[in-house]
């Protein structure tokens, strides 16, 4: 991943009237305990059923041999799509970045937490390297990191704990939907994991429908490091960021696509001299060290077609950074509303 900027800005609103509700309708897809494991706590029969998995993954083939009691999670999503899966992990990767009271657990997966009436899981720190004592002390059946940066070897090192998801395609690059179903086979509970995805789709749908200036408009992520406006750092078309705006309705500009063409990360580098090519309808800003001012009052940026025209948004707080940064069945129902607005905002002012 890029070293630079805090890390959802490299790879609002809180509480929402009803959101319990939904959240705990979510949760309510499948019955889970409190006790760090699955709630299928039946007869052998019952965890062998459908078992063995073979779930492919960047690395090859993992096989999950029984159904999981005990996960174990490595990078971000794969807890979110267990926890509303019916499934707790015993042990999670703790959020150091978008958690403004600072207890590790991102408010969207508290209040799942909560809905389900389960205990926080363990909670290890993955910033500097995979703690594989941690995990190891959890005792898990299976390993899920589905949207994670797992080099090879750090893979095969979790293997020989127990049976490993990893990514399937690029680091830190896997879509909400494909991180949930594969979470859902691993789990046994892909129907399941089916449904929720549906569910979530449904939710998205009816949010964008109260905002009717947002149809047919296009839209690009994009962040500025308000020190060096020399380039911004615009999020290609591989980056879950710009796949959930294309969830939300907005395509992606051919004027994007052709300026990351061939980039192969999440972000690339676009000089201020060609910000004026990009020319989504819409535009989501991030600014590291600094206001839209950054944006307005420079003589390149401001000629950005989205900027001119007070067409886009600028995410100002890290907690909503978060949750669209990296998309999950949780953080979706939790954050949507507010972003929905805000992109209905922002697409109503397009010329």
């Amino acid at each position: 991943m890029s070293s630079s900027v805090s890390a959802p800005a490299r790879r609002t609103s809180r509480a929402i009237a009803g959101l319990a509700v939904a959240m705990a309708a979510i949760v309510g897809l499948s019955a889970c305990d409190s006790t760090g494991g699955s709630a299928d706590k039946g007869t052998a029969s019952a965890q062998t059923a459908g078992f063995p998995v073979s779930i492919k993954d960047v690395y090859g083939t993992t096989t999950v041999p029984a159904r999981p009691e005990r996960v174990a999670v490595v990078g971000w999503g794969s807890a979110d799509a267990a926890i509303a899966l019916g499934t707790i992990p015993v042990a999670m990767p703790k959020s150091l970045w978008g958690d403004p009271d600072g207890d590790g657990v991102l408010a969207w997966t508290t209040e799942a937490l909560k809905a389900a009436d389960a205990e926080t899981p363990a909670l290890h720190d993955e910033t500097d390297s995979v703690p594989y004592e941690k995990i190891s002390d959890s005792a898990p059946d299976v390993i899920l990191a589905t949207n994670s940066g797992l080099s090879e070897q750090e893979d095969k090192t979790l293997a020989k704990i127990a049976p490993t998801v990893a990514y399937p395609g690029m680091p830190w690059g896997t879509g909400w939907r494909q991180s949930t179903a594969m979470v859902g086979d691993a789990l046994g509970k892909a129907d399941a994991a089916k449904e929720l995805i549906a569910k979530t789709e449904e939710r998205m749908k009816a949010e964008m429908a109260k905002y009717p200036a947002t149809a047919g408009k296009t839209g690009m992520v994009f962040w500025v490091d308000a020190k060096d406006t020399g380039k911004l750092h615009v999020y290609t078309p591989k980056d879950t960021r710009v796949q959930y705006l294309n969830d939300l309705g907005f395509a992606t500009p051919d004027s994007v696509i052709q300026l990351t063409k061939g980039a192969e990360t999440f972000v690339t580098d676009i000089s201020a001299e060609e910000a004026d090519r990009l020319d989504a309808d819409i535009a989501v800003v991030y600014i590291d060290g600094g206001d839209a001012a950054v944006l307005t009052n420079d003589p390149l940026l401001s000629k950005i077609p989205a900027i001119a025209n007070g067409a886009y948004l600028r995410i100002d707080s890290d907690e909503q950074l978060m949750a669209i940064s990296a998309p999950t069945v949780l953080s979706i129902p939790w954050a949507l509303p507010a972003y929905a607005k805000q992109l209905g905002d922002a697409a109503a002012k397009v010329k």
